[in-house]
């Protein structure tokens, strides 16, 4: 990152946005936060987890939809954007939903990049995810594979991420895209695994599971992820697109096991079958993200997941 003076970061009061507001300020940068507060899930959520951030005097915090702001001024004077905003959720993306994925992923990424194209002196860091391989027959999932999207979701995170990729190849704006791999840790969304499966176990309340465990994920760590994007930010080569990959691949089955072991308590499980949009398996090939960006995921999921339940307890979250 240079020196300009200050990093944006959009979604800065979500999950993994907030890690990297937070990041950010302990290394002494100023920052500007940029989220509407979607109702997706509690805003009072996504308020605390900017809390700490909002004591910073270094920290500008702008509660404003992508699609309506004057990014020109959010982002003038800035060296890097960390482009974190997104509706998610594989699940939610079907039937009268998918207008709002249209809007916060398509529409507002391209309303950044045309008030990006007009400074080469700002790098974009673009959150892709491992939604746009699909249900691949082939693994790891490598960043030249075909991508197949498999729900909505998906496709909107693809076209977004080629989007920034035009923007690059036709008016130089400085951009990079990481794939991400099921992020967890602490302040994770409510909608996500591993959020559902502590709160269930800690509450003792049944749990439904879709499909029937086989299914395999490549989880990753949020401090890793929050290290790729510093390592893709300060990286000036050729590529443009980076799996990032938690090297800790398990049946959910296992990822069950880990859970019980880290709250301590037994889960009652209920099978249903799969929900339409999931994949079977992911599995991140990391050699591109090795050789360019010299990162590897320090955090095992065991270690991480003990990190996630103690959050869980000190918010007091059930």
């Amino acid at each position: 990152m240079g020196d300009r003076g200050k990093a944006v970061v959009t979604g800065a009061a979500g999950f993994i946005g907030s890690s990297i507001v937070d990041r950010l300020l302990a290394e002494g940068r100023d920052v500007v936060g940029i989220d509407s507060l979607t109702d997706y899930y509690d805003p009072g959520r996504k308020r605390r987890n900017i809390a700490a951030a909002l004591t910073s005097g270094r920290f500008t915090f702008v509660e404003e939809d992508l699609v309506k702001a004057d990014l020109s001024r959010l982002i003038d004077g800035c060296d890097t954007i960390f482009h974190q905003a997104a509706q998610a959720g594989v699940r939610a993306s079907w039937g009268d939903e998918f207008s709002i994925y249209l809007h916060c992923n398509l529409d507002a990424t391209q309303r950044l990049l045309e008030a990006v194209k007009v400074d080469q002196g700002i790098k974009l860091v673009y959150a892709s995810s491992s939604s746009i391989y699909g249900a691949v027959s082939e693994l790891p999932m490598r960043e030249t594979s075909l991508p197949r999207p498999f729900s909505p979701y998906g496709v909107t995170k693809l076209a977004a991420e080629q989007l920034v990729d035009l923007y690059r190849l036709n008016y130089g704006v400085r951009a990079s895209a990481l794939r991400y791999f099921t992020v967890y840790g602490p302040r994770q969304r409510p909608d996500m695994a591993f959020n559902i499966f502590i709160r269930a176990a800690l509450a003792g309340e049944k749990l439904t599971i879709y499909g029937d465990g086989s299914q395999t994920r490549d989880f990753t760590f949020i401090e890793d992820i929050v290290e790729a994007n510093f390592r893709a930010a300060a990286y000036d080569g050729d590529e443009y697109v980076f799996n990032a990959g938690g090297g800790s691949r398990v049946t959910l089955k296992r990822a069950l096991e880990l859970v019980e072991e880290a709250v301590g308590l037994p889960l009652e499980l209920d099978y249903q079958p799969a929900s339409r949009g999931d994949v079977p398996d992911t599995l991140a090939a990391t050699d591109r993200i090795e050789s360019e960006l010299g990162f590897k995921p320090e955090i095992g999921l065991a270690a991480g997941l003990a990190r996630e339940v103690a959050w869980f307890r000190e918010e007091e979250l059930v």
